[in-house]
């Protein structure tokens, strides 16, 4: 089994830069406070590490 890793959505995109809300949308987030459960992929930690203000690692599995 794939490790995961669990993502948070802690700010808003409103008022960021076209590219940080693209990234939020390929993350699958799009509202506050609103988690995902995603593949732990050095992709997907490069997404995260675009927008740290905006993202937060709740947790890791696997």
């Amino acid at each position: 089994m794939a490790k995961t890793i669990v993502v948070k959505q802690i700010g808003s995109p409103i008022r960021r830069p076209e590219r940080q809300r693209r990234t939020l949308i390929g993350l699958g987030l799009n509202k506050m406070h609103k988690t995902r459960e995603l593949e732990d992929t050095p992709s997907v930690r490069g997404m995260i590490s675009k927008i740290p203000h905006l993202v937060e690692i709740v947790e890791e599995r696997g």
